[in-house]
């Protein structure tokens, strides 16, 4: 029986029974029917039966939003190539004589993520009571702020205060973009859009190498300014930007504003149609699953992560992707001109042109992995993702040694290995962990546990950053190749650690992974897979199965 309810306009709206018959498979002879395996029956039946035009106004306006959290990581992602080819500039150390490793080094790298973990509890607090949009306008602002005292600065001091602000502020915009991507997103789009958010890290990232790589041929102080003072153009559209596009249907509905989360739905889900199966699959999960007196209104209470089982285990994913996606070898990047400079290459321009060329090459291995991450198993990925890197580390620390035993004599061929090697490490690592690293907090979390989660995600990220950064470049000073070999063995513990302990998300609902969770072994649950009948592009029934 058909159930009616008001919509946005006061029109009668027609809620059907959006789950699919379970039956014993009586309608697989028919003609046109087939036999398919999928996670979830009742999404795969609202995908098939609402098509989202892509080409539509509202969905240009979608991507449009994704594009505002991508401006966010890419933010982020510019201080990642800025400071290690600033540092290596000649004017930069003639005004602040650091030296290109050591402590003063150190010390100019980590204070950002300092700022970052400082930040991360507010920036929580402001997701969760003001929506996601204002949490990424905040960020904005302060990093401007950073940036100008950074851009400014003549003394260490007043530089590593700067780099301590902008941390702050970039703690605050990545804890409400990767939510605010994620909680817009269609189901069978989340995978791309979020992972397509996390790419950011490369839109910063290569543009900052090209501009230091540019500004290298200035003669003055300008040489290091200007680099600094165009970290601040991805919030200057942000700042402008957040205020075009909508709020987040999940926080809407957190918040008791249940009428505009569902014309939302509607209007970027559903193609204007209320009566869209997608639709109303969401509207009744949101409804059911979201609570509106959960922790996000209590800002100091984060003890479901340890209370309860689902909690535990959402907070693992957090927990492990956080610190695996920092500690797989991939911080040895800060300090690309000194790993140059291990395996021979020694002018500054080809250290700086080598290190833009490794950016763009992880770029492309990102962006694959993105284009594909609505259909990759996510576990699948992470476990064999991560032996690959492994295997590449090895491989360069192999040739590095062996280029270490040649002294002054280096054999050309052994330093193109091991730089291959490494840039081969690179590409890999960004098709395993750069999408993922948005896609797998963000997907673990319940709505109001989410900004919570990523703050914590947050803390993690940048306490492992503070490692790689402060210890790096001692590490590499004092053992040289050798701080590579820790890295090897570490990835294969990861992958072990995935494959035991790795939830599956990809083909769910955010909601429906409530379930998954509440099982006693949520990583058995998670492969658990429906055998459903499709006839003339309808789910006819589904038969239960299980994948082990």
């Amino acid at each position: 029986m058909e159930e009616k309810e008001p919509n946005m306009s006061g029109v009668l709206v027609s809620h059907k029974d959006v789950h699919v018959s379970e039956g014993s498979s009586a309608t697989v002879s028919a003609p046109g029917a087939k036999a398919k395996v999928v996670h979830n029956a009742d999404l795969y039946a609202a995908i098939q039966e609402t098509k989202i035009d892509y080409k539509s106004r509202d969905s240009i306006h979608l991507y449009f939003s994704i594009f505002i959290a991508f401006c966010c990581a890419c933010a982020n992602g510019y201080d990642g190539s800025l400071l290690t080819g600033v540092v290596a500039m000649d004017h930069f150390q003639n005004t602040f004589h650091s030296g290109k490793t050591g402590t003063l080094v150190a010390i100019m790298f980590s204070l950002y993520t300092v700022g970052a973990m400082v930040g991360a509890p507010f920036a929580a607090v402001l997701s969760d009571r003001f929506g996601r949009r204002v949490g990424m306008f905040s960020g904005a602002v302060v990093i401007i702020v950073g940036m100008i005292i950074t851009a400014t600065a003549m003394t260490i001091a007043q530089f590593i205060v700067g780099r301590f602000i902008l941390g702050f502020g970039i703690s605050v915009m990545t804890v409400a973009a990767p939510a605010y991507a994620v909680e817009i997103s269609p189901p069978h789009w989340r995978g791309r859009a979020t992972g397509f958010y996390n790419c950011g890290w490369f839109g910063g990232s290569i543009p900052a190498a090209a501009v230091v790589y540019g500004c290298n041929k200035i003669d003055n102080d300008y040489s290091w300014r200007i680099p600094l003072i165009i970290q601040a153009f991805a919030c200057v559209v942000v700042l402008f930007g957040v205020w075009f596009v909508p709020e987040s249907p999940r926080f809407l509905i957190a918040n008791g504003r249940e009428e505009e989360a569902v014309a939302f739905l509607i209007k970027y889900h559903g193609n204007g149609d209320p009566n869209s199966r997608l639709v109303q699959l969401e509207v009744d999960e949101m409804k059911d699953g979201i609570r509106q007196d959960g922790i996000d209104k209590r800002p100091l209470d984060y003890r479901p992560f340890i209370l309860t089982h689902s909690g535990r285990w959402r907070i693992a994913q957090v927990l492990m992707i956080s610190i695996f996606g920092q500690f797989s070898g991939n911080g040895l990047g800060y300090f690309n001109t000194t790993i140059f400079e291990l395996i021979g290459v020694t002018s500054v321009e080809q250290q700086l042109a080598y290190n833009l060329l490794n950016s763009v090459l992880s770029a492309v291995g990102a962006l694959t992995a993105v284009a594909f991450t609505d259909i990759m198993p996510r576990r699948k990925v992470l476990v064999f993702g991560t032996l690959a890197c492994a295997a590449a580390l090895a491989t360069n620390s192999g040739l590095s040694a062996a280029l270490d035993a040649q002294g002054d004599n280096i054999q050309e061929s052994y330093a193109k290995g091991a730089l291959a090697s490494y840039f081969l490490f690179n590409i890999i690592f960004s098709f395993t962990y750069t999408p993922l690293q948005g896609v797998i907090p963000t997907e673990a979390l319940e709505t109001t546990t989410r900004a919570k989660g990523l703050a914590c995600s947050s803390v993690l990220v940048y306490a492992v950053g503070f490692i790689n950064q402060f210890a790096g470049p001692i590490a590499l000073g004092n053992i040289q190749y050798k701080y590579i070999y820790v890295f090897v063995g570490w990835d294969v513990v990861e992958a072990v650690m995935w494959y035991f302990f790795g939830v599956e998300s990809q083909g769910r609902t955010l909601e429906q992974l409530e379930w998954v969770y509440n099982q006693p072994n949520p990583v058995k649950a998670s492969l658990k897979v429906d055998k459903v009948i499709v006839q003339d592009g309808k789910v006819t029934e589904k038969v239960v199965t299980s994948n082990a």
